[in-house]
Protein backbone atom coordinates (compact mmCIF):
# COMPACT_ATOMS: atom_id res chain seq x y z
CA UNK A 1 0.00 0.00 0.00
CA UNK A 2 2.86 2.63 0.70
CA UNK A 3 4.42 1.83 -2.54
CA UNK A 4 1.32 2.42 -4.67
CA UNK A 5 0.40 5.70 -2.54
CA UNK A 6 4.02 6.98 -3.24
CA UNK A 7 3.50 6.02 -7.03
CA UNK A 8 0.65 7.93 -6.73
CA UNK A 9 2.12 11.09 -5.32
CA UNK A 10 4.82 11.06 -7.71
CA UNK A 11 2.45 10.70 -10.96
CA UNK A 12 0.30 13.57 -9.65
CA UNK A 13 3.44 15.63 -8.87
CA UNK A 14 4.72 14.88 -12.60
CA UNK A 15 0.90 15.84 -14.02
CA UNK A 16 1.46 19.18 -12.17
CA UNK A 17 4.52 19.97 -13.48
CA UNK A 18 3.20 18.91 -16.98
CA UNK A 19 0.57 21.68 -16.62
CA UNK A 20 -2.20 18.65 -16.36
CA UNK A 21 -3.50 19.18 -13.03
CA UNK A 22 -3.43 23.31 -13.04
CA UNK A 23 -5.47 22.80 -16.25
CA UNK A 24 -7.61 21.28 -15.22
CA UNK A 25 -8.27 23.08 -12.53
CA UNK A 26 -8.67 26.31 -14.79
CA UNK A 27 -11.22 24.37 -17.22
CA UNK A 28 -13.35 23.83 -13.80
CA UNK A 29 -13.34 26.80 -12.72
CA UNK A 30 -13.80 28.38 -15.98
CA UNK A 31 -17.21 26.18 -16.66
CA UNK A 32 -18.11 27.02 -13.17
CA UNK A 33 -17.78 31.09 -13.68
CA UNK A 34 -20.10 30.26 -16.78
CA UNK A 35 -22.86 29.13 -14.72
CA UNK A 36 -24.80 31.75 -15.19
CA UNK A 37 -24.48 32.96 -18.44
CA UNK A 38 -27.58 31.77 -19.13
CA UNK A 39 -29.17 33.93 -16.28
CA UNK A 40 -27.33 36.63 -17.52
CA UNK A 41 -27.91 36.26 -21.26
CA UNK A 42 -31.20 38.19 -21.87
CA UNK A 43 -29.92 41.61 -20.09
CA UNK A 44 -26.98 41.28 -22.53
CA UNK A 45 -28.69 40.94 -25.59
CA UNK A 46 -30.04 44.22 -24.70
CA UNK A 47 -27.20 45.77 -24.26
CA UNK A 48 -26.19 44.65 -27.23
CA UNK A 49 -29.16 45.93 -28.99
CA UNK A 50 -29.41 49.41 -27.69
CA UNK A 51 -25.52 49.81 -27.84
CA UNK A 52 -25.79 49.00 -31.78
CA UNK A 53 -28.47 51.37 -32.23
CA UNK A 54 -27.20 54.03 -30.46
CA UNK A 55 -23.28 54.46 -31.66
CA UNK A 56 -21.31 57.15 -30.98
CA UNK A 57 -18.26 57.96 -33.02
CA UNK A 58 -14.47 58.28 -31.39
CA UNK A 59 -13.71 60.70 -28.36
CA UNK A 60 -18.21 61.38 -28.33
CA UNK A 61 -18.39 58.02 -26.44
CA UNK A 62 -20.14 59.78 -23.56
CA UNK A 63 -23.67 57.87 -23.42
CA UNK A 64 -21.75 54.80 -24.21
CA UNK A 65 -19.49 55.24 -21.09
CA UNK A 66 -22.00 56.01 -19.03
CA UNK A 67 -24.31 52.63 -19.51
CA UNK A 68 -20.82 50.91 -19.14
CA UNK A 69 -19.88 52.43 -15.67
CA UNK A 70 -23.45 52.31 -14.04
CA UNK A 71 -23.18 48.42 -14.82
CA UNK A 72 -19.90 48.01 -13.52
CA UNK A 73 -21.07 50.02 -10.47
CA UNK A 74 -24.39 48.15 -10.22
CA UNK A 75 -21.73 44.40 -10.22
CA UNK A 76 -20.10 46.72 -6.73
CA UNK A 77 -16.56 47.01 -9.36
CA UNK A 78 -14.86 50.02 -8.27
CA UNK A 79 -15.25 52.51 -11.52
CA UNK A 80 -13.51 55.53 -12.78
CA UNK A 81 -15.10 57.54 -15.98
CA UNK A 82 -13.53 60.05 -17.97
CA UNK A 83 -9.49 58.48 -17.90
CA UNK A 84 -8.41 60.17 -21.09
CA UNK A 85 -11.37 61.05 -22.90
CA UNK A 86 -14.41 59.04 -22.18
CA UNK A 87 -12.64 56.44 -21.14
CA UNK A 88 -14.16 53.64 -18.12
CA UNK A 89 -12.34 51.91 -15.47
CA UNK A 90 -13.59 49.21 -13.35
CA UNK A 91 -11.62 47.18 -10.62
CA UNK A 92 -12.32 44.32 -9.54
CA UNK A 93 -10.34 43.24 -6.43
CA UNK A 94 -10.19 40.04 -5.17
CA UNK A 95 -7.34 39.16 -3.00
CA UNK A 96 -4.36 38.69 -3.35
CA UNK A 97 -2.89 37.32 -6.77
CA UNK A 98 -2.12 38.20 -10.66
CA UNK A 99 -3.37 41.64 -12.28
CA UNK A 100 -5.12 41.29 -15.36
CA UNK A 101 -6.60 44.00 -18.16
CA UNK A 102 -9.06 43.08 -20.32
CA UNK A 103 -10.14 45.89 -22.92
CA UNK A 104 -12.99 46.78 -24.96
CA UNK A 105 -13.35 49.41 -27.61
CA UNK A 106 -16.26 51.71 -27.55
CA UNK A 107 -16.40 54.57 -30.48
CA UNK A 108 -18.26 53.59 -33.94
CA UNK A 109 -17.29 54.73 -37.01
CA UNK A 110 -18.89 57.06 -39.80
CA UNK A 111 -20.63 54.63 -41.79
CA UNK A 112 -24.68 55.18 -42.82
CA UNK A 113 -26.00 51.45 -42.18
CA UNK A 114 -27.62 49.50 -44.67
CA UNK A 115 -28.23 45.63 -43.06
CA UNK A 116 -32.09 46.48 -42.48
CA UNK A 117 -31.85 44.73 -38.95
CA UNK A 118 -34.81 46.12 -36.61
CA UNK A 119 -31.93 47.49 -34.07
CA UNK A 120 -30.28 49.12 -37.11
CA UNK A 121 -28.36 52.41 -35.63
CA UNK A 122 -30.64 55.23 -35.40
CA UNK A 123 -27.77 57.15 -35.64
CA UNK A 124 -27.73 59.16 -39.28
CA UNK A 125 -24.05 58.31 -40.30
CA UNK A 126 -23.08 56.53 -37.68
CA UNK A 127 -22.73 52.58 -36.81
CA UNK A 128 -20.99 50.26 -35.26
CA UNK A 129 -19.95 48.69 -38.39
CA UNK A 130 -16.40 47.13 -36.47
CA UNK A 131 -18.19 45.13 -33.47
CA UNK A 132 -17.62 47.33 -31.18
CA UNK A 133 -20.89 46.44 -29.43
CA UNK A 134 -19.78 43.49 -29.33
CA UNK A 135 -16.94 44.27 -27.61
CA UNK A 136 -18.49 45.79 -25.05
CA UNK A 137 -21.34 43.06 -24.04
CA UNK A 138 -18.87 40.34 -24.47
CA UNK A 139 -16.52 42.83 -21.62
CA UNK A 140 -19.71 43.47 -19.79
CA UNK A 141 -20.93 39.67 -19.83
CA UNK A 142 -17.21 39.01 -18.47
CA UNK A 143 -17.37 41.43 -15.83
CA UNK A 144 -20.23 40.13 -14.71
CA UNK A 145 -20.17 36.91 -14.41
CA UNK A 146 -16.34 37.19 -12.41
CA UNK A 147 -18.10 39.50 -10.42
CA UNK A 148 -20.85 36.72 -9.11
CA UNK A 149 -17.99 33.82 -9.02
CA UNK A 150 -15.39 35.27 -6.76
CA UNK A 151 -14.58 32.17 -4.55
CA UNK A 152 -13.18 30.66 -8.13
CA UNK A 153 -10.31 33.13 -8.14
CA UNK A 154 -7.74 35.31 -7.06
CA UNK A 155 -5.92 38.32 -7.69
CA UNK A 156 -7.50 41.91 -9.80
CA UNK A 157 -9.01 42.14 -13.11
CA UNK A 158 -9.06 45.86 -14.68
CA UNK A 159 -11.75 46.51 -16.52
CA UNK A 160 -10.69 49.18 -19.51
CA UNK A 161 -13.46 50.75 -21.80
CA UNK A 162 -11.24 52.69 -24.61
CA UNK A 163 -12.34 55.42 -26.50
CA UNK A 164 -10.96 56.27 -29.66
CA UNK A 165 -9.80 53.22 -31.06
CA UNK A 166 -11.03 53.86 -34.65
CA UNK A 167 -8.56 57.24 -34.61
CA UNK A 168 -5.87 55.30 -32.96
CA UNK A 169 -5.76 57.27 -29.97
CA UNK A 170 -7.64 56.28 -27.10
CA UNK A 171 -5.34 53.86 -25.71
CA UNK A 172 -2.38 56.27 -25.44
CA UNK A 173 -4.79 58.96 -23.92
CA UNK A 174 -5.98 56.55 -21.28
CA UNK A 175 -1.94 55.90 -20.83
CA UNK A 176 -0.94 59.29 -20.37
CA UNK A 177 -4.04 60.11 -17.93
CA UNK A 178 -2.26 57.53 -15.50
CA UNK A 179 -4.10 54.01 -16.74
CA UNK A 180 -0.90 51.85 -15.29
CA UNK A 181 -0.34 54.72 -12.50
CA UNK A 182 -3.76 55.77 -11.25
CA UNK A 183 -4.58 51.83 -11.32
CA UNK A 184 -3.07 48.45 -10.83
CA UNK A 185 -0.59 47.65 -13.21
CA UNK A 186 -1.50 44.49 -14.88
CA UNK A 187 0.82 41.82 -15.25
CA UNK A 188 -0.97 40.91 -19.03
CA UNK A 189 -3.35 42.68 -21.02
CA UNK A 190 -5.93 40.84 -23.23
CA UNK A 191 -8.73 41.94 -25.31
CA UNK A 192 -10.84 40.17 -27.98
CA UNK A 193 -11.94 41.47 -31.83
CA UNK A 194 -14.54 40.43 -34.00
CA UNK A 195 -13.52 38.26 -37.07
CA UNK A 196 -15.71 39.27 -40.51
CA UNK A 197 -14.08 36.54 -42.06
CA UNK A 198 -14.69 33.54 -39.73
CA UNK A 199 -17.47 31.59 -38.75
CA UNK A 200 -19.51 32.34 -35.48
CA UNK A 201 -17.83 29.56 -32.85
CA UNK A 202 -14.43 29.88 -33.56
CA UNK A 203 -11.47 31.67 -32.22
CA UNK A 204 -8.53 32.42 -34.34
CA UNK A 205 -4.87 33.12 -32.76
CA UNK A 206 -1.39 35.15 -34.13
CA UNK A 207 1.69 35.07 -32.40
CA UNK A 208 4.16 37.82 -32.47
CA UNK A 209 3.18 40.55 -34.87
CA UNK A 210 -0.81 40.49 -35.47
CA UNK A 211 -1.47 44.04 -37.15
CA UNK A 212 0.73 46.48 -38.70
CA UNK A 213 2.24 49.93 -37.72
CA UNK A 214 -0.14 52.26 -39.46
CA UNK A 215 0.68 56.23 -40.32
CA UNK A 216 -1.05 59.07 -42.26
CA UNK A 217 1.11 60.84 -44.34
CA UNK A 218 -0.01 63.94 -45.85
CA UNK A 219 2.43 65.61 -48.72
CA UNK A 220 1.28 69.17 -50.41
CA UNK A 221 3.50 69.44 -53.82
CA UNK A 222 4.25 73.06 -54.49
CA UNK A 223 4.08 74.53 -57.89
CA UNK A 224 4.10 77.75 -60.15
CA UNK A 225 0.18 77.85 -61.32
CA UNK A 226 -0.68 79.71 -64.74
CA UNK A 227 -2.58 79.15 -67.89
CA UNK A 228 -2.94 75.38 -69.37
CA UNK A 229 -1.39 76.90 -72.74
CA UNK A 230 1.49 78.56 -71.66
CA UNK A 231 3.44 75.62 -69.37
CA UNK A 232 6.61 77.09 -69.85
CA UNK A 233 5.53 79.67 -68.15
CA UNK A 234 4.58 77.56 -64.91
CA UNK A 235 6.23 74.54 -62.40
CA UNK A 236 3.29 72.18 -62.94
CA UNK A 237 2.49 70.02 -59.40
CA UNK A 238 0.17 67.86 -60.93
CA UNK A 239 3.18 66.19 -62.88
CA UNK A 240 5.30 66.39 -60.32
CA UNK A 241 2.29 64.39 -57.98
CA UNK A 242 2.57 61.95 -61.04
CA UNK A 243 6.17 61.21 -60.59
CA UNK A 244 5.57 60.95 -56.94
CA UNK A 245 3.34 58.81 -56.54
CA UNK A 246 4.90 56.15 -59.00
CA UNK A 247 8.30 56.70 -57.53
CA UNK A 248 7.23 56.09 -54.12
CA UNK A 249 6.27 52.51 -55.01
CA UNK A 250 9.79 52.05 -55.60
CA UNK A 251 10.71 52.36 -52.01
CA UNK A 252 9.10 49.24 -51.23
CA UNK A 253 10.08 47.34 -54.65
CA UNK A 254 13.60 48.00 -54.12
CA UNK A 255 14.33 49.69 -51.01
CA UNK A 256 12.75 47.01 -48.99
CA UNK A 257 13.63 43.75 -48.04
CA UNK A 258 11.29 41.93 -49.82
CA UNK A 259 10.29 39.34 -46.64
CA UNK A 260 9.49 42.46 -44.11
CA UNK A 261 5.77 43.19 -45.26
CA UNK A 262 5.69 46.63 -46.25
CA UNK A 263 2.64 49.26 -47.62
CA UNK A 264 2.69 52.59 -49.45
CA UNK A 265 -1.22 53.38 -50.92
CA UNK A 266 -2.04 56.99 -52.37
CA UNK A 267 -5.76 57.33 -51.24
CA UNK A 268 -6.30 60.80 -52.11
CA UNK A 269 -5.06 63.13 -54.93
CA UNK A 270 -6.72 66.79 -54.86
CA UNK A 271 -5.42 69.81 -57.04
CA UNK A 272 -6.73 72.01 -59.53
CA UNK A 273 -9.94 73.65 -60.38
CA UNK A 274 -10.54 73.93 -63.47
CA UNK A 275 -9.08 72.20 -66.91
CA UNK A 276 -6.83 75.24 -68.42
CA UNK A 277 -5.54 76.48 -65.07
CA UNK A 278 -2.24 74.86 -63.77
CA UNK A 279 -2.82 74.79 -60.19
CA UNK A 280 -0.33 76.48 -57.44
CA UNK A 281 0.00 72.88 -55.43
CA UNK A 282 -1.75 69.30 -55.33
CA UNK A 283 -2.02 67.22 -51.68
CA UNK A 284 -1.40 63.48 -51.48
CA UNK A 285 -2.81 61.53 -48.68
CA UNK A 286 -0.93 58.36 -48.26
CA UNK A 287 -1.48 55.19 -45.70
CA UNK A 288 1.71 53.46 -44.73
CA UNK A 289 1.50 50.05 -43.47
CA UNK A 290 4.43 47.69 -41.57
CA UNK A 291 5.63 45.88 -38.59
CA UNK A 292 9.01 46.65 -37.85
CA UNK A 293 10.06 49.81 -36.21
CA UNK A 294 13.26 49.91 -38.70
CA UNK A 295 10.91 49.27 -41.82
CA UNK A 296 8.54 51.94 -40.36
CA UNK A 297 11.50 54.54 -40.45
CA UNK A 298 12.47 53.52 -43.63
CA UNK A 299 9.57 53.71 -45.62
CA UNK A 300 8.39 57.49 -43.50
CA UNK A 301 12.16 58.99 -44.09
CA UNK A 302 11.52 57.26 -48.18
CA UNK A 303 8.31 59.11 -48.44
CA UNK A 304 10.04 62.13 -47.21
CA UNK A 305 13.20 61.82 -49.23
CA UNK A 306 11.48 61.25 -52.79
CA UNK A 307 8.86 64.01 -52.34
CA UNK A 308 12.20 66.31 -51.93
CA UNK A 309 14.06 64.68 -55.03
CA UNK A 310 10.96 64.82 -57.49
CA UNK A 311 10.11 68.39 -56.05
CA UNK A 312 14.22 69.53 -57.00
CA UNK A 313 14.08 67.74 -59.97
CA UNK A 314 11.07 69.90 -61.19
CA UNK A 315 12.41 72.98 -60.32
CA UNK A 316 9.52 73.28 -57.66
CA UNK A 317 9.73 77.00 -56.26
CA UNK A 318 8.96 75.46 -52.83
CA UNK A 319 10.14 72.25 -50.51
CA UNK A 320 6.99 69.63 -50.26
CA UNK A 321 5.19 69.88 -46.81
CA UNK A 322 5.13 65.74 -45.07
CA UNK A 323 3.41 65.22 -42.18
CA UNK A 324 2.68 62.45 -40.45
CA UNK A 325 -0.54 62.03 -38.47
CA UNK A 326 -2.74 59.54 -36.65
CA UNK A 327 -0.06 56.82 -36.07
CA UNK A 328 -0.79 53.33 -34.59
CA UNK A 329 2.32 51.35 -33.21
CA UNK A 330 2.20 47.32 -34.51
CA UNK A 331 0.31 44.59 -31.75
CA UNK A 332 2.58 42.09 -30.86
CA UNK A 333 1.04 39.14 -29.37
CA UNK A 334 3.34 37.90 -26.80
CA UNK A 335 3.96 34.83 -28.19
CA UNK A 336 4.36 32.88 -24.58
CA UNK A 337 1.27 34.98 -23.63
CA UNK A 338 -1.05 33.91 -26.74
CA UNK A 339 0.06 30.14 -25.95
CA UNK A 340 -1.24 30.56 -22.89
CA UNK A 341 -4.54 31.72 -23.95
CA UNK A 342 -4.76 29.53 -26.69
CA UNK A 343 -4.85 26.36 -24.75
CA UNK A 344 -7.75 28.09 -22.08
CA UNK A 345 -9.87 29.09 -25.02
CA UNK A 346 -9.15 25.77 -26.70
CA UNK A 347 -10.20 23.78 -23.30
CA UNK A 348 -13.37 25.54 -23.43
CA UNK A 349 -14.90 25.54 -26.74
CA UNK A 350 -12.53 22.92 -27.89
CA UNK A 351 -9.19 22.87 -29.46
CA UNK A 352 -9.74 22.37 -33.61
CA UNK A 353 -11.96 25.73 -33.03
CA UNK A 354 -9.05 27.91 -32.32
CA UNK A 355 -7.29 28.37 -35.33
CA UNK A 356 -4.19 30.28 -35.92
CA UNK A 357 -4.10 32.66 -39.03
CA UNK A 358 -1.74 35.30 -40.30
CA UNK A 359 -0.90 38.49 -39.61
CA UNK A 360 -3.15 41.01 -41.25
CA UNK A 361 -2.15 44.84 -42.12
CA UNK A 362 -4.99 46.29 -40.27
CA UNK A 363 -3.76 48.85 -37.31
CA UNK A 364 -5.14 48.65 -33.36
CA UNK A 365 -4.18 50.90 -30.51
CA UNK A 366 -4.50 47.89 -27.98
CA UNK A 367 -0.41 47.64 -29.05
CA UNK A 368 -0.24 50.51 -27.00
CA UNK A 369 -0.51 48.39 -23.99
CA UNK A 370 2.31 46.08 -24.89
CA UNK A 371 4.30 48.66 -25.78
CA UNK A 372 4.28 50.51 -22.16
CA UNK A 373 6.04 47.26 -21.06
CA UNK A 374 2.80 44.62 -20.07
CA UNK A 375 2.87 41.22 -22.17
CA UNK A 376 -0.05 41.44 -24.23
CA UNK A 377 -2.03 39.38 -27.05
CA UNK A 378 -5.49 39.90 -28.64
CA UNK A 379 -7.82 37.16 -30.08
CA UNK A 380 -9.71 36.93 -33.15
CA UNK A 381 -13.69 35.98 -32.55
CA UNK A 382 -15.58 34.78 -35.47
CA UNK A 383 -18.99 36.32 -36.51
CA UNK A 384 -20.47 35.03 -39.67
CA UNK A 385 -23.61 32.35 -39.67
CA UNK A 386 -21.68 29.19 -40.19
CA UNK A 387 -23.88 27.59 -42.44
CA UNK A 388 -23.57 31.13 -45.05
CA UNK A 389 -19.52 31.48 -44.20
CA UNK A 390 -19.11 27.94 -46.04
CA UNK A 391 -21.65 28.96 -48.99
CA UNK A 392 -19.62 32.27 -49.27
CA UNK A 393 -16.03 30.30 -49.03
CA UNK A 394 -17.95 27.99 -51.92
CA UNK A 395 -19.39 30.23 -53.89
CA UNK A 396 -16.30 32.88 -54.02
CA UNK A 397 -18.66 35.52 -52.85
CA UNK A 398 -16.97 37.74 -50.52
CA UNK A 399 -18.43 38.46 -46.77
CA UNK A 400 -19.14 41.69 -45.84
CA UNK A 401 -15.86 43.09 -44.08
CA UNK A 402 -15.89 45.35 -40.82
CA UNK A 403 -15.84 48.58 -41.45
CA UNK A 404 -18.51 47.78 -44.55
CA UNK A 405 -22.35 49.29 -44.27
CA UNK A 406 -23.59 45.96 -44.12
CA UNK A 407 -21.48 44.23 -41.29
CA UNK A 408 -24.40 42.46 -39.16
CA UNK A 409 -22.55 39.68 -36.56
CA UNK A 410 -24.32 36.08 -35.98
CA UNK A 411 -25.65 37.84 -32.47
CA UNK A 412 -26.03 35.47 -29.63
CA UNK A 413 -23.54 32.47 -31.54
CA UNK A 414 -20.69 35.36 -32.04
CA UNK A 415 -21.10 37.10 -28.46
CA UNK A 416 -21.47 33.50 -26.25
CA UNK A 417 -18.37 32.63 -27.76
CA UNK A 418 -16.61 35.87 -27.07
CA UNK A 419 -17.77 35.99 -23.46
CA UNK A 420 -16.27 31.95 -23.32
CA UNK A 421 -13.49 32.95 -24.76
CA UNK A 422 -12.61 35.95 -22.21
CA UNK A 423 -13.75 34.08 -19.11
CA UNK A 424 -11.58 31.09 -20.27
CA UNK A 425 -8.78 33.86 -20.75
CA UNK A 426 -9.06 35.23 -17.15
CA UNK A 427 -9.10 32.01 -15.63
CA UNK A 428 -6.27 30.69 -17.13
CA UNK A 429 -4.41 33.64 -15.72
CA UNK A 430 -5.81 34.82 -12.55
CA UNK A 431 -4.82 32.22 -9.35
Amino acid sequence: MRRRVGTMLVALLAASLAGGAPAKDAAARTRAVLQNLDALWPDLDALYLDLHAHPELSFQEEATAAKMAERLRAAGIEVTTGVGGHGVVGVLRNGAGPTVLLRTDMDALPVEEKTGLPYASKVPGVMHACGHDGHMTAWMGTALLLSKAKDRWHGTVVFVGQPAEELGGGAAAMLKDGLFTRFPKPDQAVAIHLNADAPAGVVRFTKGFALANVDSVDVTLYGRGGHGAYPQSSVDPVILAAKVVLALQTIVARENDPLDPAVITVGSIHGGTKHNIIPDEVKLQLTVRSYGDDVRKRLLDGIARVAKGEALASNAPREPSVTVSDSTPATFNDPKLTDRLVEAVGREIGRDAVIEQRPVMIGEDFSEYGRAGVPAALLWVGAVEPARYAEAKKSGTPLPSTHSSLFAPDRERTLRTAIRAEVAMLMELLE
